[in-house]
């Protein structure tokens, strides 16, 4: 049934807006004045002149937001798991959602519903909005006659997946504002203090220590030069970005992290939690392995693994079991390997992979932490080294010319 929104006047002449479902405007209009509201403006919700959004549209606006993506996934959790019709949960969450963008989405998506689609369908014309995670496991609830629960665990899963993102990005805010104002402090020091004092010893004919000179040099090259210098690197970040979109420069850079000694490992760890999360999720909610590979393979943006993803659903295809083929690539950790092992002999896989991916996003949690805690006091040493330094270089003229007076 199509949605329409609404602006009418109400029985003490102030303004309502809203959504009302009807099969044309005017059915809509005698819709709302039988809950006495007087229509001003009743327009299609994919096509009013408020949002002017015709189905290519509304497909180029369709991303949503995580938190959006997550209060969506639990409501209509909610009241499926209570029972409620497919379309009158996605009717009532629209009619709640405050962004235009999430209204239009779900009553596109209610539409489909309505005339026969899945949803999991229904929810394909919205790429940017549903990823090909989300819809699998929408896909195998709705073939498992099990959907409610299915939006349950993905609920949870995209609720841990943005904790541990919001975590890690929150913690990461104080180092890069102190880093940020670490080098503001310095490089006023090296354009505008520097040059002044050093400009005093500039006419008594002594020579400068080496300290001292290295300064000048980087001081005068900053003012004469910095303009450029910036330029340089905003056109070699520019073209670093374009070439990472290449992908045999990406998958050597791919590679390349995941060989470092420290970073290779924590990457591997945490792209393997994401797998591993992803599948017992999606094997939980009876999906085939091989195609949850395949829907877990688009939440990994590392090029190297996510090739190694497809060897394995490859694999096993050809009758390997899961854990042979995770070990065949020698890419993951052998906690995931054993899990796996453990779940395919016990009957268990999908509790076995959760449990692994909860360990290892414990051990990632536990070593950011670490890590940004040390961080802070090493951008504090770190400036206050260079400053320390400069004023080093500062004195030394004037150590020595008290040491040539002495004399």
């Amino acid at each position: 049934m199509p949605a329409f929104e609404y602006e009418a006047l109400d029985a003490h002449g102030l303004l309502r807006t809203g959504i009302v479902s009807a099969d044309s405007a005017r059915l809509a209009r005698r819709e709302l004045r039988q809950i006495r509201l007087m229509p001003v403006r009743v327009d299609p919700v994919t096509a009013g002149p408020s949002e002017k959004m015709s189905l290519p549209a509304l497909r180029r606006r369709s991303a949503l937001k995580p938190a959006e993506l997550m209060l969506l996934t639990r409501q209509l959790a909610t009241m499926v798991g209570a029972a409620a019709p497919l379309e009158e949960a996605l009717h009532t969450i629209a009619l709640q959602a405050e962004d235009k963008t999430v209204r239009s989405i779900l009553h596109a998506v209610r539409t489909r519903v309505t005339e026969g689609q899945r949803l999991a369908d229904a929810m394909a014309q919205h790429p940017d909005a549903f990823s090909p995670l989300y819809r699998a496991l929408v896909a195998a609830g709705e073939m498992s006659g099990n959907l409610g629960a299915v939006l349950e665990r993905l609920a949870e899963h995209l609720e841990k997946t943005e904790h541990l993102r919001a975590k890690v990005t929150t913690a990461l805010i104080y180092p890069i504002v102190l880093s940020a104002v670490a080098a503001a402090v310095i490089m006023i020091l090296m354009t505008f203090v520097v040059p002044k004092v050093i400009a005093q010893f500039d006419n008594l004919g002594q020579q400068l220590p080496l300290l001292t000179r290295s300064l000048v040099f980087i001081s005068e090259s900053l003012s004469s030069y910095g303009l450029l210098l910036l330029a340089l690197a905003a056109a070699g970040a520019f073209a670093l970005t374009r070439a990472l979109r290449r992908p045999a420069f990406r998958r050597r850079v791919d590679a390349m992290l995941l060989s470092l000694p420290v970073i290779g490992k924590l990457l591997r760890g945490l792209y393997a939690a994401r797998l591993a999360r992803t599948l017992g999720t999606l094997v939980a909610s009876g999906s085939p392995i091989s195609e949850g590979l395949m829907a877990a393979k688009a939440t990994i943006s590392n090029l190297v693994l996510a090739d190694a993803v497809g060897a394995v659903g490859i694999s096993i295809q050809e009758g390997a079991s899961l854990s042979q083929a995770l070990r065949r690539t020698g890419l993951f950790p052998p906690m995931v390997v054993y899990m796996s092992a453990v779940g395919e002999s016990t009957g268990r896989l999908d509790l076995m992979l959760t449990k692994a991916a909860e360990h290892l996003e414990r051990e990632f949690e536990t070593f950011t932490t670490a890590a940004i805690g040390l961080l802070e006091p090493l951008i504090v040493v770190v400036m206050g080294a260079v400053v320390a330094l400069i004023v080093l270089a500062i004195l030394l003229p004037i150590l020595q010319l008290n040491s040539i007076a002495l004399m």
